[in-house]
């Protein structure tokens, strides 16, 4: 196996893994508010939260960013709740272009701190090695890939929950959310780091 296809593959089952769940609640939130008819939208939000944790995962990895990591898997929780919030709040509204700019910023901004939490576990993967691009870039795209399956995932879930339920989209938005934020403030108070 190549360094490449190693990379790529702990990228994946990192994202994936549920002791991680964290990083699954926050896509599974991000993507409450759509439907499976919104792919696009979706994979533009999971390509923004990619670059933001691939931009932070890159500094961190190389010491230009040091961040007690305490704080940071206390701010991972933060993100979720502001995501589940904000599902909330915009009720059944259009989804207008402007409003997806809104959440295209906001998912690359918490995608910068979710990369800081993969960042202590992408270091000891690294260790000492010479050439770390390859193993960053694989380690980002299978992240990505990772992403990609979870929402893909989720949004069939929640078409078939739509189709064959009495479920509306408001309530399925308001059920997914309000278990995001119902455990995202068990995370933060778990969490607290002061």
């Amino acid at each position: 196996m190549s360094v490449f296809e190693l990379y790529f593959e702990l990228g994946i089952s990192h994202i994936a893994d549920i002791q991680g769940y964290d990083h699954i609640l926050f896509l599974i939130t991000l993507s409450a508010v759509y439907t499976f008819r919104d792919w696009k939208k979706m994979i533009i939000l999971i390509t923004a939260f990619t670059i933001g944790h691939c931009a932070t995962l890159v500094l961190a990895t190389f010491n230009y960013i040091l961040i007690n990591s305490d704080f940071i898997e206390f701010l991972i929780p933060v993100t979720i709740l502001i995501t589940a919030l904000a599902n909330i709040i915009q009720k059944d509204l259009p989804q207008s272009k402007s409003l997806h700019l809104v959440k295209y910023f906001a998912a690359l901004f918490f995608g910068l701190i979710h990369g800081l939490g993969f960042s202590n576990y992408l270091k000891s993967l690294l260790g000492s090695a010479e050439n770390i691009i390859k193993p960053l870039f694989a380690f980002n795209l299978g992240i990505e890939l990772g992403q990609v399956f979870i929402v893909t995932v989720f949004l069939l879930l929640s078409a078939f929950m739509l189709r064959f339920t009495r479920l509306n989209k408001q309530d399925w938005n308001l059920i997914m959310s309000g278990a995001g934020l119902g455990i995202s403030l068990i995370l933060i108070l778990e969490r607290y780091p002061f």
